[in-house]
């Protein structure tokens, strides 16, 4: 008998008969897939010299109207800045409350439902619902970076609460130290570095999407960027996607600084 050289990883499908018909279904599928959207070839072929000369009309870009672009990167920044601040603070209660292993179980599964209801619908649908309640503007879209904040660093707290070692827990409760105490001196020093480094991811997340919530009227520069479309100012445009890009990366390197000082 021949020893096998080479070892190949078990298959999750291990008939294969099962494997290659599954994947057949999944090809007969995603051609039955393209056929129900109607996909017009024709109508795409001629948005190709649409797209050119709207590219060609980008170039040069024009930076000469700065007080606009200043004014949609400062409000951007604000929303964004303030929403972490304040997300990050009131995640926290909810963050506890959605642990399973501190929570009774009412409090739990009302936790959990805030943290499921606003995380099921994306920035750009709350944005439209706060537009509609509080009018066009930056403060549609520092309460929709709120909800967005709350339901995401909420849940990884109530995930780290989940998963720290109970027996640091339990340690000091045998001290007979009281629940705030405990929540202080047991739960709060295993779980402070990841939360630490979620809020500023968070950050990081709220710079992008405050770009995005102004598309339909929530402040920051997309509103800018929106209306220099509607406009044709495609060499505006352009200098805001620029300065979109900027800023994007300026926030994903003062993130990354910060995190590694916090390893």
């Amino acid at each position: 008998m021949t020893t096998p050289t080479t070892w190949n990883p078990p298959s999750i499908i291990e008939s294969p008969a099962v494997r290659y018909g599954l994947w057949a279904l999944a090809g007969i599928y995603g051609i039955w897939s393209l056929g129900s959207l109607e996909i017009d070839w024709g109508r795409i072929a001629s948005g190709f010299p649409r797209a050119g000369d709207m590219i060609a009309r980008m170039f040069p870009p024009d930076f000469s109207r700065q007080e606009l672009l200043i004014k949609g990167v400062v409000e951007s920044v604000e929303m964004a800045l303030a929403a972490s601040f304040i997300g990050m603070i009131l995640a926290v209660p909810i963050g506890f409350c959605g642990a399973r292993n501190l929570a009774p179980l009412p409090v739990y599964l009302v936790a959990r439902a805030i943290m499921v209801l606003s995380r099921t619908f994306h920035e750009v649908i709350i944005a439209i619902f706060f537009v509609k309640i509080v009018g066009f503007g930056p403060l549609a879209g520092l309460l929709t970076l709120i909800v967005a904040s709350v339901s995401f660093i909420s849940k990884m707290i109530a995930e780290d609460i989940e998963n720290m070692n109970m027996g640091q827990v339990e340690a000091v409760r045998a001290t007979g130290a009281s629940f705030p105490k405990l929540l202080m001196y047991a739960v709060q020093p295993q779980i402070l570095p990841r939360y630490l480094g979620v809020c500023i991811y968070r950050l990081d997340a709220n710079i992008r999407h405050s770009t995005v919530v102004g598309i339909v009227g929530a402040g920051g520069i997309g509103m800018t960027l929106t209306a220099s479309f509607k406009r044709y100012d495609y060499d505006f445009s352009l200098a805001i996607l620029l300065t979109i890009i900027t800023l994007v990366f300026l926030g994903e390197i003062f993130s990354n600084w910060v995190r590694g000082k916090l390893r």
